[in-house]
């Protein structure tokens, strides 16, 4: 109901509404939306709209704006990788209010997915990398700091860590990268045993190497942010060539030894042994993992079959057929957003190194299409991003 005093007072000298509150911002690529509480005093008469403005600085808040008339509110064509934050008025007939506290800080984030390493005519250290959510080539990124294959890919929304691989022997080094800032890795630590071939999950704080060639039964897991080296989490089936997908607590892995129906899982934030999860509806090995968030995604393989493969990451259960690549092959990589799964390089039964890369719609099943290549024919790489499905 409208107020007749008190209050912010409008263009007209009456009452304009109390300000917006419990002002929330979710971060999107190169934009946020801005969830709020409407004033329950409107002042001199009801509340016509909202106008969100985003600051850079917490001072000058015209980096972005957008108007609604409820929550939440879209800002879109901010910068990515920005520290920002963002205020709401509320407006009636008689002006605006004053506005509201400035919301916790964000940053909008491109769903950049970075592929490093892998096997070419030889082992390579080439980082490159794509926008999930556009269509096309990759681009170069910058170089590891030795060339490797097999490595696991752990992420947060800004860091990228690829742990151990193979060189001229299995490695325990960990490079990191900065993801909206293309470069050279970085020595991140180092993990409890060198090994290759490993699969490897992520949430926003925490990474998890999973198995892998030379290495057994090991789990680690680093916390992302922080420098240093890996710590034991547990024990998982003696394997290697297993694919990670995760939600913002689980980590699902499959296919453990290479050729296995098997499917296992851990819960990132607490140290422990894998547990059955269920089974893929082809026993094999050397796949691509994706996630959503909800749906992890299982694509080619060891047999060099098209057969992509679905988990609800939350429900332990078998793996239900989604569609296939557009071509048969082994050893390819994952990276994913919310919306959108791509699979990149890998080989044929013939044994030729591909470019290919393919893409499907997380939320919808069916066959994969042509997203673009990578800069030369790869496998065995290992691919992060800054938007998948543990950082949900």
């Amino acid at each position: 109901m409208a107020r007749r005093n008190g209050g912010f007072i409008g263009t007209d000298g009456l009452d304009a509404p109390d300000p917006p509150t419990a002002i929330t911002p979710t971060a999107g690529d190169a934009s946020v939306s801005v969830a709020f509480t409407a004033p329950s005093d409107v002042g001199a008469s009801d509340i016509t709209g909202f106008v969100a403005q985003v600051s850079i600085n917490d001072t000058d808040y015209s980096a972005g704006s957008n108007t609604g008339t409820s929550s939440p509110i879209v800002v879109s064509s901010l910068t990515n990788f920005t520290a920002s934050t963002v205020k709401v008025w509320a407006i009636n007939a008689f002006g605006t209010s004053a506005p509201s506290a400035a919301s916790a800080s964000f940053a909008p984030f491109i769903s950049r997915g970075v592929y490093a390493g892998g096997t070419a005519s030889s082992i390579v250290n080439v980082i490159q990398y794509i926008d999930i959510n556009t269509t096309g080539n990759t681009t170069d990124f910058g170089d590891l700091t030795e060339i490797k294959r097999g490595a696991a890919p752990m992420s947060s929304n800004t860091r990228g860590l690829f742990g151990g691989g193979y060189s001229s022997a299995n490695s325990e080094a960990i490079d990191y990268i900065t993801i909206a800032t293309t470069g050279n890795a970085q020595d991140f630590g180092d993990l409890t045993a060198a090994g290759s071939q490993m699969g490897g999950v992520s949430n926003s704080t925490r990474g998890v190497a999973i198995g892998g060639d030379g290495r057994t039964a090991v789990i680690d897991y680093v916390t992302i942010a922080s420098l240093g080296d890996g710590t034991d989490f547990g024990d998982c089936t003696n394997s290697e060539n297993q694919a990670g997908v995760s939600s913002s607590t689980r980590g699902v892995f499959a296919s453990p030894g290479g050729g296995s129906l098997l499917i296992h899982y851990i819960t990132i934030g607490t140290t422990g042994n894998e547990t059955d999860f269920g089974n893929l509806s082809i026993g094999r090995g050397s796949m691509a993992g994706m996630s959503s968030g909800t749906r992890g995604l299982f694509s080619g393989g060891n047999t060099y079959v098209t057969t992509i493969d679905y988990v609800t990451i939350a429900s332990a259960g078998n793996a239900t057929d989604f569609g296939d690549l557009t071509v048969g092959r082994r050893t390819p990589s994952g990276t994913s957003s919310p919306v959108r799964g791509v699979t990149m390089g890998g080989s044929n039964s013939s044994g030729t190194k591909q470019d290919i890369i393919d893409y499907i719609t997380m939320a919808s099943t069916g066959n994969a299409t042509d997203f673009g290549n990578l800069t030369e024919a790869v496998k065995t790489g290992s691919a992060i991003s800054s938007n998948h499905g543990g950082l949900q």
